[in-house]
């Protein structure tokens, strides 16, 4: 889940007066969950990176446009879902990345430090890695307008009226992908654990 800084509203008007340290400050508390969000819809790191740069280079030069209408946040990430997507209508079929691609440069942003789990010994740590996988696999195998809003319900977990909001659609057109999209990664999973379907 986003976390969002206590000061926003503040470092907002900072930076809409021309405070450019207000401007960096926020781009640096949002920058990784943008750059994830972005690699989650292009699947490509690359494309994920154009993408982060272009959404706040547009949300700097548009900035006197934001009204507080939403969290500042939730406009950054509009903007940097727009910029995604067209990424992903400029690319040449070829263009797209490979799974274990997108999944290593995902790797490189921090990430809070896990537990550590007594329990989890070599193998179990492969099985996991194994199952993010083919998790992975699936969800690159949606169709982008469901991928969407899969990405931003169960992984970015935006509610169904942000989501709505975000992708410019009515709180049933998002109720009615999400359902579908749960559904296809449920048979796509279920015929892989079954043995009827590979990763190759």
């Amino acid at each position: 889940m986003l976390a969002h800084l206590e000061n926003e509203a503040a470092l907002v008007a900072e930076a809409q007066a021309g405070n450019a340290g207000a401007f960096a400050a926020l781009m640096g508390q949002y920058e990784g969950h943008v750059y994830r969000l972005a690699l989650n819809i292009t699947h490509n790191p690359q494309d994920a990176e154009d993408a982060l740069q272009d959404a706040f280079l547009k949300a700097y030069t548009h900035l006197g446009e934001f009204r507080g209408d939403s969290r500042f946040s939730t406009w950054l990430v509009r903007i940097a879902t727009n910029e995604a997507l067209t990424k992903i209508r400029q690319r040449p079929p070829e263009g797209q990345a490979s799974s274990s691609e997108w999944m290593g440069a995902e790797k490189e942003i921090p990430r809070p430090r896990e537990i550590k789990d007594d329990n989890d010994d070599p193998e179990e740590r492969y099985s996991k890695t194994e199952l993010l996988e083919i998790l992975s696999e699936a969800i690159e195998s949606l169709d982008v307008s469901l991928r969407m809003v899969f990405v931003l319900r169960d992984i970015q977990s935006f509610s169904t009226a942000d989501t709505a909001r975000l992708l410019g659609l009515s709180d049933g057109a998002v109720k009615t992908r999400l359902m579908r999209a749960r559904l296809k990664l449920r048979q796509r999973l279920n015929a892989w654990f079954k043995g009827g379907l590979t990763l190759d």
